[in-house]
């Protein structure tokens, strides 16, 4: 039974009209709110995670439940579908659980504050926001177990439940929640920086109100979302056609030693919809690599990579939901049944991003993205300091950004543009640890005549016993270049023992052990290049050389010979290219590097590791 919102003021609101420049403030206004929100939760919470990296998503939406101002779209459709409750003033809502909200939050590490925004008895608006929990119970330290079978071994899951009940705190839910983490200080705090965070944007929606009107917003609002939808429905009509594409990446593999798994999009435009239909998607993993994908999670995606692409000025927002259909087969990789596993969907979620980047590019190659985005590398430290004190430290690492069609990836920068590292003087301040290198790894990203980002590689030196656990993926299927453009470098992790023992790490394992002086080089991929890499700048080339970005022997991928000062041999140069061109095989639109056959075969010499076997469902044949 869906939810009930109980309103003491049930008269419609009478309709209004907007003039454009109280509605360019308004817009503004719900920007600002918007980044008020980030502020307040990253200044009030205490877990690395979210206080330094900004792991955490806001929104404000309006009285529908539609965003308006966010990034990861709607949280509150799903959730208004399955609570059965009633919805008052002062209810502040908290929950965990995907499977109770339609896949809103894709994890149970990420707590969902919602807050319900009423003035004078009647619902205006909504505010929300997830941050990632540093842990949340479970099997291992970080709540992120590689080899999962169920989401019960995953840590403690939480249904819709008031944390507020008009206005009241209902403190026996906090106690348990906090009950459940190994790190409850950082829990609680964390989590009273959500709850602020949302109610700064509730105060800020009722001061738009008070100035200008509680009819004047809900029409500015609308306006917004109508605003949206008109621009989508222009964009999806000139850059989507009629004729059905599809691309399909893998994931390498499950943390079980099978792989890969295949995610297959087949998009085209029927009227003024477009179409994303999954089928040929692998079935549902039995580890926890499962990405449970909300539909409208998916569109919005689906929408801020057409906007940033194609007219980035547009304010996106969940105005054009009606105009995107997305189908994704049940039991599949991206809709899997209950209880499956989800602790390691961040794999799946990145590779999303290259799919689509890849569907939109078809139709006009110089719009093309390459691959890179990828996945979100973790890395879990964890145990007692000599002193007897738990630490207890989740970050995430930055692999590169593709080459694009107005210029080069960025070097080692986060999935989502918000995302920072976390400092090293934090961490070495914070935990037993030393950061011996940190820097970009040279002819990583692919080369191109826009260079692929590069990957980083950080080397932590542990000062106390502890347990790790790696969370990453493109180790085994590279990153494709595009348009000619190049694949990337693979990520690897090798740990490095007191006693001078080196051993490759999987890119999914828990509980590691490490020792004082044991030293982990961390080493995330690059991102594919693109274009013809013989048309790249050869004094850029050089620069780059001098740099460190790219390496002597690198720099011939580019065909760029170098003097004895690093300076460009011109003559040379163009001898080079001419004799690259004339003996390389025609340039194809996607580059993805050797084939899975070629790759197993070549797998444990490459990387050290077996190379995974195929995944075997019943009734299923995999590639």
């Amino acid at each position: 039974m869906p939810a009930r919102i109980i309103e003491t003021q049930t008269a419609p609101l009478a309709a209004a009209t907007v003039d454009p420049i109280t509605l360019d403030i308004l817009e503004n206004a719900l920007r600002n709110a918007r980044v008020e929100m980030d502020a307040t939760l990253f200044r009030t919470a205490l877990s690395p995670g979210i206080r330094e990296q900004g792991d955490a998503f806001p929104l404000i939406a309006d009285r529908k439940g539609r965003m308006v101002v966010g990034q990861f779209g709607s949280f509150i459709d799903g959730f208004l579908r399955n609570y059965d409750g009633d919805i008052e003033e002062g209810d502040v809502i908290l929950l965990n659980d995907p499977y109770s909200c339609e896949g809103a939050v894709s994890h149970i590490n990420d707590q969902l504050v919602i807050v319900p925004v009423f003035r004078k008895g009647r619902l205006m608006a909504w505010a929300a926001m997830f941050g990632h929990m540093t842990d949340v119970g479970g099997k291992v330290p970080g709540s992120l177990p590689t080899d999962a079978s169920t989401i019960f071994e995953e840590g403690f899951r939480l249904p819709p439940v008031k944390l507020y009940r008009k206005g009241a705190l209902q403190a026996d839910i906090l106690k348990i929640a906090a009950h459940q983490s190994r790190m409850p200080e950082w829990y609680k705090a964390d989590l009273h920086a959500l709850v602020a965070s949302c109610r700064v944007a509730a105060r800020r929606v009722e001061e738009m109100c008070q100035r200008f009107g509680d009819e004047v917003f809900d029409a500015a609002v609308g306006e917004l979302l109508a605003r949206n939808h008109r621009a989508m429905k222009h964009l999806i009509g000139t850059q989507i056609g009629e004729a059905k594409v599809s691309f399909e990446d893998y994931l390498c593999d499950d943390g079980r030693g099978a792989g890969p798994f295949k995610i297959k999009c087949t998009m085209w435009r029927e009227g003024e919809r477009v179409i994303l239909d999954f089928e040929g998607t692998d079935p549902q993993s039995s580890s926890s690599i499962n990405f449970y994908m909300n539909e409208n999670m998916f569109k919005m995606f689906f929408g801020i990579y057409m906007i940033m692409v194609f007219d980035p000025q547009v304010l996106f927002n969940d105005g054009f939901y009606d105009l995107v259909d997305v189908r994704i087969p049940e039991g599949s990789l991206l809709k899997p049944k209950f209880p499956a596993a989800l602790s390691c969907r961040t794999h799946a979620l990145g590779r999303i991003f290259d799919v689509l980047g890849a569907l939109l590019g078809q139709k006009t190659p110089d719009f093309l993205c390459a691959a890179g985005f990828s996945s979100s590398p973790h890395l879990m430290f964890s145990g007692n300091t000599k002193q007897g004190d738990w630490f207890q430290l989740f970050q995430i690492g930055f692999g590169g950004i593709p080459g694009r069609p107005f210029g080069d990836g960025p070097d080692g920068h986060s999935l989502w543009p918000g995302f920072t590292n976390v400092p090293n003087e934090f961490l070495e301040r914070y935990f037993p640890m030393r950061i011996e290198r940190y820097e970009t790894v040279p002819d990583s990203g692919g080369a191109g005549k826009f260079r692929g980002g590069n990957g980083i590689l950080m080397s932590y030196r542990f000062l106390e016993n502890g347990k790790i656990s790696i969370h990453d993926d493109r180790w085994f299927v590279p990153p494709w270049g595009v348009n000619g453009g190049a694949p990337a470098a693979r990520s690897h992790k090798l740990l490095e023992r007191a006693d001078g023992s080196r051993t490759p790490l999987p890119a999914k394992c828990d509980n590691i052990d490490v020792a004082p002086g044991d030293l982990l080089h961390f080493v995330t991929w690059g991102a594919g290049g693109w274009g013809d890499p013989l048309e790249r700048d050869a004094a850029l080339v050089a620069l780059e050389v001098r740099r460190g970005l790219v390496s002597t022997e690198g720099a011939k991928a580019y065909g760029v010979v170098l003097d004895g000062t690093g300076e460009v041999d011109a003559t040379a140069t163009t001898a080079q290219r001419e004799a690259l061109r004339s003996s390389r095989p025609a340039l194809t639109v996607f580059n993805r590097g050797p084939d899975l056959a070629a790759l197993r075969e070549s797998c444990l010499a490459d990387t050290g590791l077996p190379a995974p076997t195929p995944p075997v469902w019943p009734g299923h044949v995999a590639v």
